[in-house]
């Protein structure tokens, strides 16, 4: 019971905020163009899904690779990520 209350209230607080940011935000209760405002062309849906969702998730994938491959090679020398074997010498 007190873990939904919780959650009730997380979920209260992260509305209020996107509502406060989404009434805040200029661009929403933009209806006319400013001067001088020469906006280019459209991207098209190829483009707009690379810029959106392959581009995000390529980087993902690379740190992900690059952070199991740095994992990997310093499990092969003795030493456990995020801890320093003790000096026995």
């Amino acid at each position: 019971m007190r873990s939904a209350g919780h959650a009730a209230r997380a979920g209260a607080v992260a509305a209020l905020t996107a509502l406060t940011l989404l009434v805040a935000s200029p661009t929403a209760s933009a209806l006319y163009r400013d001067d001088g405002d020469d906006p280019g062309t459209g991207l098209s849906v190829a483009e707009t899904l690379g810029l959106y969702v392959v581009t995000p998730l390529v980087l993902f994938l690379v740190i992900a690779g690059l952070v199991v491959v740095a994992d990997r090679s310093s499990r092969k020398s003795g030493q456990v990520a995020g801890r320093q074997e003790p000096n026995r010498g």
